[in-house]
């Protein structure tokens, strides 16, 4: 069973900061990336950022030099720290695990919420 939990959402300030984690467990051996997406309302979901198995990332253009993505191997856990937050990062974050076999999964979603 693959499950992905996300933590850390919450209400904060512009320019204030956030960090998220998703905690992966199940054959979490064979997952080949994991990557941050985000849904404001009215909007299409979109890639934030990812990381792969090997510790390559990328990020969207309008995050770079805001958000770092990192991994602790041990466990199982994939962060998504966020600085200088914008009211334009209000959003449903969400963690997706990719599998080497082409599978793919969803955690339930974390909301993030920056007033101005």
């Amino acid at each position: 069973q693959v499950q992905l939990v996300e933590s850390g959402g919450g209400l904060v300030q512009a320019g204030g900061s956030l960090r998220l984690s998703c905690a992966a467990s199940g054959f979490t051996s064979r997952i080949n990336a994991i990557g941050w997406y985000r849904q404001a309302p009215g909007k299409q979901r979109e890639l934030v950022a990812a990381i792969s198995s090997g510790g390559s990332t990328n990020y969207a253009d309008h995050v770079k030099g805001r958000f770092t993505i990192s991994r602790d191997n041990a466990k199982n856990t994939v962060y998504l720290q966020m600085n200088n937050l914008k009211a334009e990062d209000t959003a449903v974050y969400y963690c997706n695990a990719g599998y080497y076999n082409g599978g793919t999964y969803w955690g339930q979603g974390t909301q993030v919420t920056v007033s101005s």
